[in-house]
């Protein structure tokens, strides 16, 4: 078996393994012509449990054509014009690129004697991260796994920056429409269940700072300690930006640690047009960005930034055999010293390859065409009468829902979209997601694909309007 370990003497091996591979997903990429097969859990799920993993096929092409069945023919292609669900973005070939290159070499980003270059390249990106940000020059960071990792980290620095120890005085704000990741964040803090405070937003989903300060003046009169305010730079649900610079003075106020979630909005640090909708953000504490959202990076590309490198003592632990206390004085540069996690894939590469071949503005110039899009899109759903739509996009997501003509039934209306989601799921024609607004089912666009166009949308949006009239049609053939 020792002719499956990549090295050396297996070079020629892994070359044609990997190019047999290559060729079968290239060609699967150049033949899709729909995002999804429609396939079911009952459908799928035997042919996956059929499988004896304990007699190995001992063949490429084999395992190929086994994988062709149970996942490639089944898969959920993102970068199908017509997936418009969730923060999926298609990727660019430059971090594919990386992503093979990280794979095979396999460094580990936690010390310096596992990945060297590696963790130059990593610090380097953080450096420039930081600087587009506008943190200063005491700013620093981490590379993660994801958005979630990332406010965990910067909701344990703010806990352990807070002016308290006792976690049961300590209170974390955010806008009713922020992250999930926060309140579970507080959760594995060992913050109570009242900590998370959860503030109104406006008609255009962005929290209301007038609240905000409302909330702040009760929670100190009451004894209670302002650990953290998050600011949403790109709500999952409607993109919304929260007012920066207004959070930025509140916290500063009442000695609230300030971080902005941009894991969606951070593709306007790259933008050409539509940089200042983040002004303010240069005055977090902390910020999370995910390159996989918004810079068209493979999964997992992210970070979480700070603005005093101090603050990441907080994560730091040593050991003897992996990075001992010496190697501070030494100078040797262990990432691990500043991370949640210990062994850690060098994610960074992909984002590496992608400025050094297509640069920033290559970035910021297909964020802004999504962007753009969203905009007439929202001037479609606007000028038509089948359909509510909710708030003009500050980034590239629209929620909205279709009212069928002659119902006015709010629940009836809600079964419709539900059943016009799943229909279209079903189809796979196209894909898109749904959440609540006000309690009530909507749909929502989550347009990340500079491929798609305007008369891609109006065909989803006349597929789902027909698949809502065809339930509403089988619903009163049902009633009569």
């Amino acid at each position: 078996m020792r002719s499956h370990l990549l090295n050396d003497t297996t070079a020629e091996h892994y070359r044609r393994s990997v190019t047999e591979g290559v060729e079968r997903v290239a060609a699967k990429l150049a033949t899709t012509a729909r995002p999804f097969t429609g396939v079911t859990v009952d459908e799928l799920a035997p042919r996956i449990d059929a499988i004896d993993l304990d007699r190995p096929l001992h063949d490429t092409t084999a395992v190929l054509d086994e994988l062709e069945d149970v996942y490639l023919r089944d898969a959920i292609y993102f970068h199908h014009p017509r997936y418009l669900a969730h923060l999926n973005c298609p990727v660019v070939i430059p971090a594919v690129l990386g992503e093979a290159v990280l794979s095979a070499v396999n460094s580990s980003l936690d010390t310096w004697d596992q990945s060297a270059g590696g963790t130059l390249i990593e610090r380097k990106l953080i450096d420039w991260t930081n600087a587009r940000i506008g943190l200063g020059p005491a700013a620093d960071g981490v590379f993660t796994s994801g958005g979630s990792q990332s406010n965990l980290q910067a909701l344990l620095l703010a806990r352990e920056e807070a002016k308290t120890d006792d976690l049961a005085r300590l209170r974390v704000f955010a806008s009713e429409v922020s992250h999930f990741s926060v309140k579970k964040s507080a959760k594995l803090l060992g913050l109570g269940p009242d900590a998370v405070v959860s503030v109104p937003v406006d008609h255009d989903k962005r929290l209301q700072t007038v609240a905000l300060a409302r909330e702040l003046e009760r929670c100190t009169a009451a004894g209670l300690v302002p650990m953290a305010v998050v600011a949403t730079a790109g709500t999952t649900d409607f993109g919304s930006i929260d007012p920066l610079p207004e959070i930025a003075e509140l916290c500063e106020r009442y000695g609230a640690w300030m971080h902005v979630d941009a894991a969606y909005g951070c593709g306007l640090l790259a933008s050409l047009k539509y940089r200042d909708r983040l002004d303010g953000i240069e005055r977090a504490d902390s910020v999370t960005v995910d390159y996989h959202k918004s810079f068209f990076q493979p999964v997992s590309s992210s970070a979480v930034l700070v603005r005093d490198t101090a603050t990441l003592r907080h994560a730091t632990y040593h050991a003897e055999y992996l990075n001992p206390r010496r190697m501070v004085t030494e100078r040797i540069p262990n990432q691990v010293d500043k991370s949640l996690q210990t062994t850690r894939r060098f994610d960074a590469l992909k984002l590496w390859m992608t400025l050094r071949v297509m640069g920033a503005d290559g970035i910021g110039r297909l964020f802004d065409e999504v962007c753009d899009l969203a905009a007439e899109g929202w001037k479609l759903l606007a000028a038509d009468p089948r359909f509510d739509v909710v708030v003009a996009p500050n980034l590239s997501t629209l929620v909205f829902r279709c009212i069928p003509a002659a119902v006015t039934d709010p629940a009836e209306i809600d079964r419709a979209n539900l059943y016009a989601r799943k229909a279209l799921f079903a189809s796979g024609d196209a894909v898109v997601a749904g959440t609540k607004v006000a309690g009530r089912h909507y749909l929502k666009f989550t347009l990340l694909n500079p491929e798609t166009t305007t008369a891609d949308i109006s065909a989803v949006l006349d597929l789902i309007a027909g698949h809502a009239e065809q339930y509403l049609g089988e619903s009163l053939d049902r009633a009569c």
